[in-house]
């Protein structure tokens, strides 16, 4: 499979069809070579995209795997044509025609993933939400922590950045970071400005050899990323978030996605209903 080559074709941004893609294919060992090809939406680009995708199939020597959302009937029809190479999956058709069969309706068959983005409640409270997380990563400022929704905590380097701007840009999530740090530890509590907000804490911990790793690619050979170092902060961590009563998971073997939706699933379940 890592000398096959992945299209995901779509009439908007790709992300659908890379997405529900991806989730198909880490059923499988190896990992193929992809590419994306969005804003496929005339039937120019249709052909075009159809000589790559032969191109490759004769450069390879197997069938590329495309994985498509095209709404446009020309322009899918090109795509799943015989002159096509690749092997075809066309997930709209897969889905979208037996729920119209099941509805009794025909679905509005809206090129494209988004609409007007700035008539949108949903994207403003997305833009919203990541400015908030900018604004309070890595505990920069304490100010109103009171409209955040959540407040990642957790050593240096145990992934509540990433975390923070996932919950942000995929759900809205006004999502806060602190890090616990020595000076926390000496004093056996949490900073005072989380105190008021303990509700709203969650915590992010890290194996300490995997930590160490990390802070060595930042800061080799520091104190900061030593061994002994990690250990010592990581069980301070943990011990303080459980006698704070604070939920909290390890992010060593975890992905963001699964992080953030533990997080959810204990904080905000409601994000969870759509």
């Amino acid at each position: 499979m890592t000398e096959r080559t992945v299209f995901f074709v779509s009439d908007g941004t790709g992300i659908t069809a890379e997405t529900f893609g991806n989730s198909i294919l880490n059923q499988f060992p190896a990992r193929p070579r992809h590419v994306r090809r969005p804003f496929i939406d005339s039937p120019e680009k249709a052909h075009q995209v159809v000589s790559e995708i032969n191109d490759t199939a004769a450069q390879e020597g197997r069938r590329p795997i495309v994985f498509i959302t095209l709404i446009d009937d020309e322009v899918r029809s090109i795509v799943t044509g015989e002159r096509c190479s690749g092997l075809v999956l066309d997930m709209f058709r897969t889905f979208v025609e037996p729920l119209e069969a099941e509805f009794g309706v025909k679905s509005n068959h809206r090129v494209g993933r988004f609409s007007d983005a700035s008539q949108s409640r949903e994207y403003n409270d997305r833009i919203e939400a990541i400015n908030f997380s900018l604004a309070h990563d890595d505990g920069q400022s304490s100010r109103n922590l009171d409209v955040a929704d959540v407040i990642l905590l957790g050593v240096s380097r145990s992934g509540k950045t990433p975390t923070s701007l996932y919950l942000a840009m995929q759900h809205g999530i006004k999502a806060a970071n602190y890090p616990l740090i020595p000076e926390d530890f000496d004093r056996g509590r949490l900073p005072g400005a989380l105190s008021p907000y303990k509700r709203k804490c969650f915590g992010l911990t890290i194996n300490p050899d995997r930590l160490t790793q990390i802070r060595n690619e930042r800061r080799p050979g520091s104190k900061y990323a030593s061994i002994e170092n990690c250990r010592y902060e990581v069980h301070e961590a943990e011990s303080m978030m459980r006698r704070e009563g604070i939920s909290w998971l390890s992010s060593t073997h975890k992905s963001i996605e699964e992080i953030a939706t533990t997080i959810l699933r204990d904080l905000r379940p409601d994000r969870l209903v759509y």
